[in-house]
């Protein structure tokens, strides 16, 4: 075995021979088979920010991350490949990238600030090793603005890419903010993008990822208003959800969860921009801007209700009103039952 030097110590490399003379002209032509686990944690942690909330980083059997309010904020998601990205469009940037931003705006919708992400990976022998650096890379672009410490997690082998996480948030002395607390006469409201992503993966599946490479980042790299959460929260919102299955799905659970009906208002003046921007790929591909609206997911937006005397903190905007419960479906669109091809994304019926 040979090694090479690394920040945080050397990398043993398994194989016969003298390699190159950089770490990065080896880790370029390594794959996960060619190394150990902990050959591979170390090229992985100089990528991972910590975060000031966290007093005991990873190393040990558990981090010991700060926790103000006496309250955890905790929710996991795992993102499979060939389910949720394909390798030959997503690099390990963009995977960490879209692994981060899906958890902390479930952290965000809650009305908490995010804290800390525990990771997961499942590598086959085959994945370069590069790609796993470019995925801790993409973590911690995400993490390390918003002071969210990457603090550990677990390594095993498998026949397909599988990453998951943990995140945990603070609450900071506010109440959750659940999807039940929506009556009848709020205002619903949405901050963020809606079908910027849909439209991405429709380009990349049709083969025309380069017609518009802004649709194409924000399916690969999603944002998220995460500052909006605890916005929403201190303004008063009766309850919000991270839109991460389809307006139309999401505003479902919504309207289950408090037992009323969620009225949206016509897409093309309440995402008149949003529409606008989305023209141009539904023209190319032949498809309907509204349905990836609509029915688009991994946007990311946060979707909630708020009193009808109240203002809506920057950057909702007002997309339609609260119903009492009663006949027929969940969510209207325009007084209307919605007239589209289906609802959103189901993981098990995609």
């Amino acid at each position: 075995m040979r090694r090479v030097s690394h920040t945080g110590g050397d990398v043993p490399v398994q194989g016969p021979g003298a390699g190159p003379s950089t770490v990065a002209d080896v880790t370029d032509h390594l794959l996960v088979r060619d190394v150990d686990e902990d050959a591979l944690l170390a090229l992985i942690f100089p990528h991972l920010p910590a975060g000031t909330g966290t007093s005991v980083p990873p190393g040990d059997d558990a981090a010991v991350v700060a926790a103000p309010d006496g309250r955890v904020v905790v929710t996991t998601d795992v993102l499979v490949e060939d389910r949720h990205f394909r390798r030959r469009w997503s690099t390990g940037e963009d995977v960490g990238h879209r692994a981060a931003v899906q958890n902390l705006a479930d952290v965000a919708a809650m009305g908490a600030r995010p804290t800390s992400l525990v990771v997961a990976l499942v590598a086959p022998g085959d994945l370069p090793v590069d790609w796993v650096e470019g995925l801790a890379r993409g973590l911690g672009q995400v993490c390390a603005p918003l002071d969210v410490g990457v603090v550990g997690g677990d390594l095993s082998g498998g026949e397909h890419v599988v990453v998951a996480v943990t995140a945990h948030g603070d609450l900071a002395g506010r109440a959750p903010v659940l999807r039940s607390g929506a009556r009848p006469g709020d205002v619903v409201a949405h901050a963020g993008r809606r079908g910027w992503s849909a439209a991405g993966l429709a380009l990349l599946d049709a083969g025309r990822g380069g017609d518009d490479a802004g649709l194409v980042e924000a399916y690969l790299r999603p944002t998220s208003p995460l500052e909006a959460g605890p916005r929403a929260a201190d303004a008063g919102a009766t309850a919000m959800l991270d839109v991460s299955d389809g307006l139309l799905r999401d505003a479902g659970r919504i309207a289950r969860s408090s037992g009323v009906r969620l009225d949206l208002d016509e897409p093309r003046s309440a995402f008149a921009d949003d529409l606008e921007r989305l023209e141009h790929a539904a023209r190319l591909l032949g498809a309907d801007a509204t349905e990836w609206v609509l029915t688009g997911g991994e946007d990311h937006g946060l979707l909630a209700t708020f009193p009808a005397d109240g203002p809506l903190p920057a950057p909702f905007r007002r997309v339609g009103r609260v119903l009492d419960a009663g006949e027929g479906p969940d969510v209207l669109v325009g007084g209307h039952e919605p007239g589209t091809r289906g609802t959103g994304w189901d993981h098990f019926r995609a």
